[in-house]
């Protein structure tokens, strides 16, 4: 890939504006079956206290320390018993917020995540969905509170070529029902590999 790593304070900022900038960039993942590398096309803001869909909105927990920072770093978390979801950290240090990668296009390495993905009918699919994501990275809970801005990482992530703001569409987070219509998930306009958009049902705290 051509791009750099990301600097940390470049993602220690709202995680409103750090979702628009995650559009387009790319998150790598390395194993020893090879390389994996995928350019974010949809993501979920999450603010902290200020976020009834939070993980972090009624406070600090063993579950959710990562999430206070310092920015750059990933959260990972296990949901419905089955599944896991991934979000890069943001926000000033000892302030929680994040953002869900909920689909990306995979951009190199992609006969590994096919593999990874067998039940992926086309490609536009390998990485459609928070859970096909890191089922294609192959992240897990190993990865939680890896930082994404070293070198020598496992996981990292990469600036990829600037979204046009025109080409950036916002809409309600998709499964929450806390909030459920702030605007808050972003994504290209036109990728086939975001998400089909689907309400939450009853309200519990998000991500």
């Amino acid at each position: 890939m051509n791009g750099r790593l990301f600097k940390r304070e470049e993602l220690a900022v709202d995680p409103l504006d750090l979702a628009r900038l995650l559009l387009g960039a790319v998150i790598e993942s390395s194993g020893p079956d090879g390389i994996v590398s995928a350019r974010l096309v949809e993501v979920e803001a999450y603010r902290g206290g200020a976020d009834p869909a939070s993980h972090s909105y009624r406070g600090r927990t063993a579950r959710n320390q990562v999430m206070w920072g310092p920015a750059g770093h990933l959260y990972v978390y296990f949901v419905y018993g089955m599944h896991f979801c991934a979000n890069v950290v943001g926000a000033e240090d000892g302030v929680a917020g994040a953002v869900l990668l909920r689909a990306a296009e995979v951009v190199s390495g992609t006969e590994l995540a096919r593999a990874r993905r067998k039940a992926a009918r086309h490609d536009r699919e390998l990485a459609r969905g928070p859970a096909r994501l890191t089922s294609a990275l192959d992240i897990g809970p190993r990865d939680n509170g890896v930082d994404l801005l070293d070198p020598a990482s496992r996981i990292r992530l990469l600036t990829g070529d600037e979204i046009p703001p025109e080409s950036i569409r916002t809409g309600p987070r998709v499964g929450v029902a806390a909030a459920e219509d702030f605007p808050w998930r972003f994504w290209i306009e036109g990728s086939a590999a975001v998400s089909p958009y689907r309400r939450g049902g009853r309200a519990r705290p998000g991500k």
